[in-house]
């Protein structure tokens, strides 16, 4: 028997809101509790309703939808949150708030069925209460109309694209809104460091470390390819490959 979720949506778009009414409506065991239109009215009726799950736009007024959720993950039973918006330029910041999967309009009845599935077995996951770590852990990440999720030790390499930064997952690469500055200071520095000024990459898929006899060194990633090392970076990198 599938477990029923009572559900809230929020968005200031009423046609957006209209569409979620519908597209839960041709759900399996979604039973809507309420609706709102901006983030306060989002907070009250999580406090007065107790909703199973939140299903939240993010660019609104005011109290924009990651604060809703940020608010929402400070209670001692927090409903589960997706996000559904027009824009993938949040993903990392969906990290924060524990955002259980992140849905891009306009929002497919099978991309919803999915997310509604991960809520379910979210709900059903029996956890201790941990720490939260203050580093990224995983990445939403746009393909093919979707968002997915990215898991951070399966990243080899991060490059810096303009304004963006491509993950490289083996043979496959992703873009995500983020300057390396910004992701850098996110990262765990255990498991991955900047090599160049528009790279960084995971620190156990370095297999070797080369020097070219003009002074510049690179870092061998094996199926990953060979990178060079900016010299700022190269004392670290050193450091690395004995064991410092």
């Amino acid at each position: 028997m599938i477990q029923t979720l009572r559900t809230l949506i929020v968005d200031d778009e009423p046609l957006a809101i209209e569409r979620l009414q519908i597209l839960t409506g041709q759900q399996d065991g979604v039973s809507l509790v309420g609706t709102a239109s901006d983030g306060a009215s989002a907070l009250r009726m999580v406090d007065a309703l107790a909703p199973d799950l939140v299903l939240c736009d993010i660019a609104m007024p005011d109290l924009n939808g990651l604060e809703v959720a940020a608010a929402i993950d400070r209670l001692d039973n927090p409903p589960a949150v997706i996000f559904v918006t027009a824009f993938d330029q949040y993903a990392v910041a969906a990290f924060d708030v524990a955002a259980v999967d992140y849905l891009l309009k306009p929002v497919s009845p099978d991309r919803l069925a999915r997310a509604l599935t991960r809520v379910r077995e979210w709900r059903a996951t029996e956890r201790a209460p941990t720490q939260k770590s203050k580093w990224i852990n995983e990445f939403w990440v746009q393909n093919r109309g979707e968002m997915l999720r990215i898991d951070a030790g399966q990243v080899d390499l991060i490059e810096a694209e303009r304004d963006y930064m491509r993950l490289h997952v083996g043979a496959r690469s992703w873009l995500i809104h983020q300057t390396i500055k910004s992701l850098e200071a996110r990262m765990n520095p255990d498991q991955f460091m900047r090599i160049h000024r528009s790279k960084m990459v995971r620190r156990d898929g370095i297999v070797g470390l080369k020097h070219h006899g003009d002074g510049a060194w690179s870092v061998d990633l094996g199926d990953g390819g060979v990178h060079r090392v900016g010299r700022t970076y190269l004392h670290d990198v050193k450091a690395i490959m004995h064991g410092a």
